[in-house]
């Protein structure tokens, strides 16, 4: 796959931010992953790419489920799918208003663009159904041995929970051992996530390029209980 051109991500700035311009192509968003980049448009702002000097990781080997949590996997209403809704995921996370933040960064560029890397084979989305409604998902990339969260949504308590935890299980069965969050919510600090530094983020994405398979088999059939 031709590589778009980025610059060191170890010379971002304080604030994370790398570089500006360029387009959403697959090409230039697999570069980007691959390189531990990332795009956080802002209306009005040529677009943005980041490298932020603390970056959330989430270590499987340290997560905790909280016991109530844990109790519900048991409960059969849920269904999960993976890659059944990839649209309607992204669409849904688009609309979840954010106390951190205003707005989304969501917007319909960066939605028609995940689409395109969801059909390129790099996007993908976790998806969670109550009698046939879709109740909570999430979606984010895997490129380069390692699966970046994007964003994630529920209507109905503990579906986004569910969605990744059935996500971990299947990078974990692949061998995976960690992913990137990005940032590290209440939520997904509750579970174990944490910062590292930029420097040690980017060592540990050389060491996945290395060891974590390039492809993830995802299943195909719904998931009636996890």
């Amino acid at each position: 796959m031709p590589k778009a051109r980025f610059p060191n991500p170890r010379t971002a700035g304080e604030d994370g931010l790398l570089c500006y311009g360029g387009n959403l192509e697959v090409e230039t968003l697999f570069a980007a992953y691959n390189q531990g980049i990332f795009p956080w448009p802002q209306e009005g702002l040529p677009l943005l790419w980041f490298s932020p000097e603390q970056r959330g990781v989430l270590d499987f080997r340290d997560l905790h489920w909280p016991r109530r949590f844990v109790r519900t996997l048991k409960d059969a209403r849920f269904h999960i799918t993976f890659n059944r809704a990839f649209t309607e995921v992204i669409r849904e996370c688009a609309l979840i208003p954010r106390s951190h933040e205003p707005g989304t960064w969501i917007l319909p560029a960066m939605q028609e663009a995940y689409l395109r890397f969801h059909e390129a084979g790099f996007a993908h989305s976790v998806e969670c159904w109550q009698e046939g409604q879709l109740v909570g998902g999430l979606y984010g990339v895997y490129v380069g041995g390692v699966f970046s969260g994007e964003s994630m949504f529920f209507k109905v308590s503990d579906a986004s929970k569910r969605c990744l935890f059935s996500l971990i299980q299947v990078l974990q069965a692949s061998g995976v051992g960690w992913m990137d969050i990005q940032m590290v919510t209440p939520v997904l600090e509750n579970l174990g996530g944490k910062y590292v530094s930029r420097d040690e983020f980017l060592l540990r994405l050389e060491e996945a390029h290395k060891t974590h398979p390039e492809r993830i088999k995802w299943p195909t059939a719904e998931i009636e209980k996890v």
